[in-house]
């Protein structure tokens, strides 16, 4: 991809810098072609991340997975390559991105790639007990 796919990344300040929380983006529509045969490829693509000062504007996210749809890329290198350039725009606290890939050969293909701002850890989970109520 060229650096003109990824000038339609845009992000906007994070409302709430100062508490961690996650958030999960589903995008069911991803497509990039088979770098061997030019054949289409699809993916279901689900981005999680913990911001820390930007998030990431939807609709720039949409129109960027969509400048994919001619582009021929390995299931791999183009999942790292999102998560590269989500990571590098946004400079999250943490970021994981998963990309399941439909049935080529029959054979499905999953790809998680994470990235993690040096020296931050996640908060505990709190584990809520379950009420005896209802």
């Amino acid at each position: 991809m060229s650096k003109e796919s990824t000038s339609i990344l845009d992000t906007f300040e994070n409302p709430e810098p100062n508490r961690d929380y996650t958030i999960r983006i589903t995008i069911p529509e991803f497509t990039c072609l088979c770098p061997l045969t030019g054949q289409p490829d699809f993916a279901q693509f689900l981005l999680e991340y913990v911001s820390d000062q930007r998030n990431v504007e939807l609709k720039s996210l949409k129109l960027y997975m969509g400048s994919y749809r001619n582009v021929g890329a390995f299931h791999e290198a183009v999942t790292n390559k999102i998560l590269n350039d989500l990571a590098t725009l946004t400079e999250p606290r943490f970021m994981r991105l998963t990309a399941n890939w439909n049935v080529r050969g029959g054979i499905y293909t999953s790809v998680t790639v994470e990235h993690r701002k040096p020296g931050w850890k996640p908060e505990d989970l709190v584990e809520l007990a379950q009420s005896d109520l209802g």
